[in-house]
């Protein structure tokens, strides 16, 4: 059991960088950094997008309008920090003898 739990580990680890690395591609977009016409940079933001979408979208239908401001990955990065906390102090000593 711990193996399964090593393993959600690992995968909101990795969608913590996944959460992060949208949040600056989607900063370069807004402020033309980055060359919008290239196909490569659109398939990287399609990616990030099609890959954090499903789990900002009910987040940011509870937020309140901040002028343009959008807070959801701080909300979403705070909830896998709790959900992480929530596995590794609570769960993972309850299975640690099986």
């Amino acid at each position: 059991m711990t193996a399964l739990f090593n393993v959600i580990l690992i995968a909101l680890e990795l969608y913590t960088y996944v959460i992060i690395a949208s949040a600056i591609f989607s900063w370069l977009f807004a402020f033309n950094i980055v060359n919008s016409n290239n196909q490569v940079i659109n398939a990287i933001g399609r990616v990030l997008y099609n890959l954090t979408e499903p789990a900002f979208r009910p987040i940011r239908r509870f937020l309140p309008d901040l002028g343009g401001v959008d807070i959801s990955p701080v909300i979403l990065l705070l909830l896998i920090i709790f959900l992480r906390q929530i596995i590794i102090i609570n769960l993972m000593p309850m299975f640690a003898g099986y």
